[in-house]
């Protein structure tokens, strides 16, 4: 996907935190592109209005939603159980908020999800590049170590870091907002942050044995998001 405005917000991981993000909306520019860095879904209180909202914003033509690896295992799991009441399935916090038949009515626009947005100098995508340049939901630290600026500048998320983090090549802006860090807008064209405090969902997340990892995770962890 290819940029047409002049200037572009990429947001980190929402996480189903609605309330934070309708903060972040209120005060970005309403005429600038937001391209949404994936990881909408699964954790949060309020994933489903999450959903719709930037799902709205995509077909009124002022976003983009890139797919996370949290939106790819839901489609992963909604396409190899196709029967009802799948354990895979049932395990999605996503799906148990707006359960099975609501998930399975996501999946086309699901499935619609591009991997990468494309500016003039940079881009965005959920975590990072393989080796031979194509994109990865999971990528870590062999993208931040080798990544050798061929798709310019590389925003992306999946990681949570205690604030935005701009390296040479890469700029980490999922601040852990459904942990109770942040929510952050980053725009590429000015280097500019806007951010909001996120919030502890209370149910299905966060478990209690991710409770316990909440101070590493926001000193920059890089486990399992």
């Amino acid at each position: 996907m290819n940029a047409s405005r002049c200037h572009h917000w990429v947001i980190g991981d929402v996480h189903g935190c609605h309330r934070a993000l309708l903060e972040l909306l209120a005060v970005l520019p309403a005429d600038d592109h937001l391209v949404f860095c994936g990881d909408v879904i699964n954790r949060g209180s309020r994933i489903e209005e999450s959903m719709l909202l930037v799902w709205d914003l995509m077909r009124c033509g002022r976003a983009t939603w890139l797919r996370g690896n949290h939106e790819q295992e839901l489609i992963d799991a909604l396409q190899t159980n196709k029967h009802s009441g799948s354990k895979a399935l049932l395990r999605q916090d996503t799906c148990q908020q707006l359960g099975e038949e609501g998930c399975r009515d996501w999946l086309h626009r699901l499935n619609q999800l591009p991997l990468v947005f494309r500016g003039d100098g940079w881009s965005a995508t959920h975590a990072g590049f393989t080796a031979s340049g194509q994109p990865d939901l999971s990528i870590r630290e062999s993208f931040w170590k080798t990544y050798d600026g061929r798709f310019g500048r590389v925003v992306i998320g999946h990681t949570p870091r205690p604030q935005v983090e701009r390296h040479e090549r890469i700029v980490l802006i999922d601040t852990g907002a459904v942990y109770g860090g942040l929510l952050s807008a980053f725009c590429p064209e000015t280097d500019a942050v806007v951010q909001v405090l996120g919030e502890f969902a209370q149910k299905p997340y966060p478990r209690a044995k991710d409770l316990k990892r909440v101070p590493a995770v926001l000193a920059g962890d890089p486990g399992s998001c």
